[in-house]
């Protein structure tokens, strides 16, 4: 009765607990390179081209620049290769998905009054998916000095014993239910207590530290495989005017959706002596299964400048993207002690759903340049800042958000990215090619790093039907952290992402 009066008084000012930490904010906050193949293929460097539906994404205006009223589809074959290295052991894992990743049209309205200076006026939909998230990594090595049991003792240290323990009647999946309500540390602290994972500090009298029951010794065995699915969808509906001959306004308002599944699976095991006497745990699989879904809102405004035939500049703001998302969470724990041929099993199929949240993107201005080689072809360059450091995660006034925004004040970064790319034509055939680089959103330089890419393709236009086909390819290195306190260990992923796209394009 003691337990449910505290928990009781306790829940009227506790937080609940929140699937969410940094690296669920930039999930939201980094895009891929993705859209219709002749975008992807010139690395999406149209800020100052315009004339592709997926310019759209980059320049506003850029629909202005259509003659004619179009329609197109892309699809994309995404090829995703990891290689992991935690602590001097290598391995890999491959993942390999299949999208229809663009859709859209524009309509254009000529102005046949000569006394007008607007020449045109283009409404166009869009949809992309600017981010898919299908994704494999498999991670495994020796850890020479820590166990997931820290893990679980972190968690639960500043928890009493007394809201651990099951009463005469209780289920665990009742009391593990109930403790969700008072913080994820609180259902951690659970299962390490259930599992045997930990116990009580003897030392400690008020029963609110605890230390780690697996067999000591260091040289932990321990794998992570983390499977994710999914993506960020976006639909923008455009507006765009031509002014005389030389200049080009647009607007954007943007529609984002998300859909995110992550699952990852923990093992541990270790053929450390068994202390006499013992009951130490020797191996350990935690499975976390994460859904995250939701949608959001935000803005473009841009304008392209024809200087002359040849030269052409870019302008373009967008807005952050504010994110209403929810979590669903589920987790299942099995430990195996000496002395005991009968695991510890939590596996109630309980799922925590989550208050829902919001996220803050950064904005982002793009500064673009093309130059055109009358018809036989362009180079283009585009050039963006986007601050990570602005990226929120909301309500601010919760205290846990309000530590997570402080932290990436401080440890992420204004960022740059560069685009180019280059089409010649060769009658009805189109060569191009491209390259972009995108810094890391980290100060360190390391968490993530730099971003590099290449990609080329070619078209053919039939006339009133265009096809197109592009090839890109991007790598970059990141840490994968193990969990966010306890066992924080590291292992090093080297990314390298390879797409082919196909589109058709009709003007009528």
């Amino acid at each position: 009765m003691k337990k449910y009066l505290l928990l009781g008084l306790i829940g009227l000012s506790v937080t609940a607990v929140k699937a969410q930490d940094i690296s669920d904010a930039l999930r939201y906050s980094q895009t891929n390179l993705n859209g219709t193949a002749r975008f992807r293929a010139m690395s999406g460097a149209f800020g100052a081209l315009g004339g592709d539906l997926s310019s759209l994404n980059v320049n506003p205006a850029g629909s202005a620049i259509f003659n004619n009223n179009q329609v197109t589809f892309t699809i994309s074959n995404y090829n995703t290769k990891n290689k992991s290295n935690y602590f001097g052991t290598t391995t890999s894992a491959n993942d390999n998905s299949f999208d229809l990743n663009q859709i859209g049209g524009v309509f254009v309205f000529n102005n046949n009054n000569p006394e007008s200076s607007w020449r045109k006026l283009t409404l166009a939909v869009n949809y992309e998916n600017t981010n898919n998230f299908d994704n494999s990594l498999y991670s495994a090595g020796t850890n020479p000095t820590t166990s997931i049991g820290q893990y679980f003792v972190n968690q639960a240290n500043g928890v009493p014993l007394d809201y651990l323990v099951t009463r005469p009647g209780e289920t665990a999946g009742g009391l593990y239910s109930y403790l969700g309500a008072f913080g994820g540390n609180y259902q951690n602290a659970f299962l390490g207590y259930d599992s045997f994972i930990l116990e009580p500090n003897s030392t400690n009298p008020q029963n609110t530290l605890y230390t780690s029951n697996v067999v000591p010794g260091g040289n932990y065995s321990q794998a992570n495989y983390i499977n994710s699915s999914g993506y960020n969808g976006k639909v923008s509906f455009n507006a765009a005017a031509q002014y005389q001959d030389w200049l080009s306004l647009g607007l954007n308002l943007n529609t984002h959706f998300s859909d995110y599944t992550s699952t990852t699976d923990f093992y541990e095991n270790n053929n450390n002596a068994a202390v006499p006497g013992s009951t130490n745990v020797r191996n350990i699989r935690f499975r976390n299964e994460l859904y995250t879904y939701g949608n959001g809102f935000s803005f473009q405004v841009g304008a392209i400048a024809k200087v002359t035939n040849a030269i052409r500049f870019g302008l373009a703001y967008e807005s952050p993207t504010w994110m209403k998302l929810n979590d669903k969470l589920r987790q299942s724990l099995v430990a195996y002690r000496d002395g005991s041929g009968i695991p510890a099993i939590f596996d109630e199929g309980i799922t925590n759903v989550y208050p829902s949240y919001r996220v803050q993107t950064p904005s982002k201005y793009t500064g673009s340049f093309a130059y055109i080689f009358g018809s036989n072809g362009l180079i283009s360059i585009d050039y963006a800042l986007k601050s990570y450091s602005d990226t929120k995660l909301k309500p601010s006034d919760d205290p846990t958000f309000q530590e997570y925004n402080s932290i990436m004040k401080n440890i992420l970064d204004v960022t740059s990215e560069v685009r180019v790319g280059a089409e010649y034509r060769i009658q009805n055939f189109s060569l191009r090619g491209g390259y972009r680089f995108e810094q890391s959103p980290y100060k360190n330089g390391n968490t993530i790093g730099d971003l590099q890419g290449f990609s080329g393709g070619l078209g053919y236009n039939f006339g009133a039907t265009k096809l197109d086909l592009a090839y890109s390819y991007a790598k970059r290195d990141y840490d994968q952290q193990m969990f966010n306190t306890g066992l924080t260990d590291s292992s090093r992923i080297k990314s390298v992402n390879n797409n082919v796209s196909l589109g058709l394009t009709f003007d009528f």
